[in-house]
């Protein structure tokens, strides 16, 4: 009996463990996107550091929403579907890669990256990733750790409100 209060007391808490992966600390790098503006804000020291204009995707179902952890990242990223090297022009992946584990992957099909497009950004057009201007994904990419909590939403709210909600802001 003794072991299931324990388990139980551990569970619910001490563990940082809440119902949509781990918490976030405020304080911690956090992004979120909403489809709604097309915008992606870095969460920061407990408060909106930057809000950046974005691109999604051409329908509303293409960019997943939920929250994600970025699982990978790339300096000049390699465009496997047309076989475009990082650092191309042609590449539409553009100079960064983030990836994050939308829809049970693994960091490699969903990502925040830039463009070589710079005119669909503040468009619906990709195929489910989020676009950012190059230099500005090069801005984020440094600040922006492996195992960085993102949020990819569709609200009406501003982001510092969609950062209290996930508990990135206090």
């Amino acid at each position: 009996m003794l072991k299931l209060i324990s388990s139980f007391v551990f569970a619910f808490i001490i563990s940082p463990i809440w119902p949509l992966g781990q918490n976030p600390l405020p304080g911690d790098p956090f992004l979120i996107v909403n489809k709604n503006t097309n915008e992606v804000a870095l969460i920061n020291d407990n408060r909106v550091q930057t809000v950046i204009a974005a691109a999604t995707g051409k329908t509303e179902d293409l960019t997943p929403e939920g929250f994600f952890t970025v699982t990978v990242k790339a300096k000049e990223p390699f465009y496997r579907k047309s076989n475009i090297k990082g650092g191309d022009p042609n590449n539409p992946l553009g100079t960064r890669w983030i990836g994050f584990d939308a829809a049970e992957t693994d960091g490699r099909i969903y990502g925040i990256h830039g463009t070589n497009n710079p005119s669909s950004i503040g468009k619906y057009v990709s195929q489910g990733c989020i676009r950012l201007q190059n230099e500005a994904v090069e801005s984020l990419f440094d600040l922006i750790p492996i195992g960085t909590k993102i949020v990819i939403v569709s609200s009406p709210e501003d982001f510092e409100q969609i950062g209290r909600n996930y508990g990135a802001i206090q």
